[in-house]
């Protein structure tokens, strides 16, 4: 498990709070070094075997300003501090639009409008190569979230069930386009309660709960002393029996616009 270190430095409280998580379970973790933006999912490589690394071309529409691209970390930089060695694509991709088991990809549709030199058939078939999968299915962009992010929108509990988020308050247009591309992967659901509805802004996280970080025999649960918490935990209780579910409160980041998925960069081995 590898976190930012500029994560502590930007948002102590919440650091503090997750490094006690980490010590109560035994979970270790490293810094990545020389990070100008917390949100390591998504510019550090996608790893599709013990020692296969892709590194994506992080350049998102949402970070097209002076301001910005201030944030932008030095990739080769970090990966070669931590000596990970990695195969580079010329596609563009945030890690956080990948949501992926061993046999089957999930992402947002927006791959297709920030790649717009591919046509849609191409463009999935290499992505199907480089991620040396044949199951490859595409979600539609939720129209609020601005970084068209699959990893807040649905996880895989194995790879049979999608955990998904429960879009019953939005949009009867959303939701049918949702319902059939989900429809199409033929996998068996579980709703996850969804409430970001009293956010000040649709930048803000507070309230998604799909995002939560899992370790070993150990998930944190990202919660928001919202009254949807209580019923969330339980949720997450039942559907991971055995393993240690603890709650953190992410507040902090969630304004931010990202959860603990996002601020979290994972290597497994194999049998993981």
């Amino acid at each position: 498990l590898f976190l930012a270190d500029c994560l502590p430095k930007k948002y102590l409280d919440f650091f503090d709070g997750l490094e006690k998580v980490f010590q109560k379970c035994e979970l270790e973790y490293a810094l990545l070094p020389n990070t100008k933006d917390i949100w390591a999912r998504d510019y550090m490589p996608v790893q599709i075997g013990e020692s296969q690394f892709i590194q994506f071309i992080y350049d998102p529409d949402y970070l097209k300003t002076k301001k910005g691209l201030k944030t932008i970390s030095d990739v080769d930089g970090i990966c070669n501090a931590i000596q990970i060695e990695r195969m580079k694509s010329d596609l563009v991709l945030d890690g956080g639009n990948v949501v992926k088991t061993h046999d089957a990809v999930l992402m947002c549709e927006k791959v297709f409008s920030e790649n717009p030199r591919f046509e849609r058939k191409a463009l999935a078939q290499k992505l199907r190569e480089l991620f040396e999968v044949e199951k490859l299915w595409f979600l539609p962009q939720q129209p609020v979230d601005f970084t068209g992010h699959a990893d807040g929108m649905v996880r895989f509990l194995d790879k049979n069930t999608l955990l998904i988020n429960d879009y019953s308050g939005e949009s009867k247009a959303f939701q049918k386009v949702f319902d059939s591309a989900i429809e199409s992967t033929g996998l068996d659901t579980i709703k996850i309660p969804y409430h970001p509805y009293r956010n000040k802004s649709n930048d803000q996280a507070n309230g998604i709960y799909i995002n939560y970080l899992q370790m070993q025999n150990t998930l944190i649960v990202p919660v928001y002393g919202l009254p949807e918490d209580e019923q969330v935990v339980y949720v997450f209780e039942q559907l991971f029996k055995g393993q240690k579910i603890e709650i953190l409160d992410c507040n902090e980041i969630a304004k931010e616009g990202g959860v603990l998925n996002c601020i979290s960069w994972t290597r497994f081995k194999s049998g993981d």
